[in-house]
Formats: C-alpha cells, sequence, structure tokens
C-alpha cells in the first residue's frame, strides 16, 4: 500500500501493520516519522504538509518497485500525511516484509531517504511566533 493522506496516520496503524504480515516473511521493519515538539531552537505547534499528489504518488511507488526488487520485499506499506500535523503525531509511516532482517533495515532506511530527497513534499514548520518552509525537503 502506498498513499497520500490527510487524515491522521494513528488510527489505523495496527490496520496497515497488518498489510506487512506475511507467513514467508522472516523480518518487518517498521519507520515511523514523527512531527517534533521542539525544532532549530523554537518549540514547534504543528507542521504543514503540501505534495503535489500527481507526481508525489507516482514517485512513491516507483521507490517502492526499486526496494521490492532490491532487496525482495514481500509486502511494503507507506503513507505519508498531508496538511496540518501536530507535534507528536505520526507524519509517515514505512513497514516493509522481508524473508531476512537486513534487507528489511536497509529497504526501510533507503524508503525514507528517498522520500525526503525525490518525493514532491514540502514542509512548513509552525512556531509560536511565527512559520518557516524546511528546504531540506523534497
Amino acid at each position: 500500500m502506498i498513499a497520500l493522506t490527510d487524515q491522521p496516520i494513528e488510527p489505523r496503524r495496527a490496520e496497515l501493520l497488518s498489510r506487512v504480515t506475511c507467513v514467508g516473511a522472516g523480518a518487518v521493519v517498521t519507520f515511523e516519522g514523527i512531527v517534533r515538539a521542539d525544532s532549530r531552537g523554537k518549540r514547534v505547534t504543528h507542521l504543514l504538509y503540501e505534495a503535489f499528489p500527481e507526481m508525489a504518488v507516482p514517485e512513491m511507488e516507483r521507490i517502492g518497485a526499486e526496494s521490492r526488487k532490491r532487496w525482495g520485499l514481500q509486502a511494503l506499506v507507506l503513507v505519508h500525511r498531508t496538511g496540518k500535523v501536530h507535534a507528536g503525531e505520526t507524519s509517515v509511516l514505512i513497514a516493509v516484509a522481508s524473508g531476512h532482517r537486513a534487507e528489511a533495515f536497509e529497504a526501510c532506511r533507503f524508503i525514507i531517504d528517498s522520500v525526503k530527497t525525490t518525493v514532491p513534499i514540502w514542509k512548513q514548520e509552525h512556531y509560536e511566533d511565527g512559520a518557516v518552509w524546511i528546504e531540506d525537503h523534497a
């Protein structure tokens, strides 16, 4: 499953993780990106994520396909939030299943690093005294 969503991920966590449970998998690795309460020396109230879905979803699918091929993944979940995401909430959930743990860890790391560098999703950090667009995102 690969998707953008403007809805909270937390209520769906168990259902999403159940999608990577496979009889043949020897390892399941998950990564959750959580909005920090502090960044750049300021208190963060929330992030605002904007995406270009017509480009973002195909790029997420390309990353998923490359991951499945390179590491022989048996299952993959990649869900990224858009819109307003409060401190403490999940902004991205990745879960992969593979035959062995090394491949699962490598794939999970590759996926998040690729999402942050190639997927057209932008984030704006909101503080108690203003906001700033974060340049190091896709």
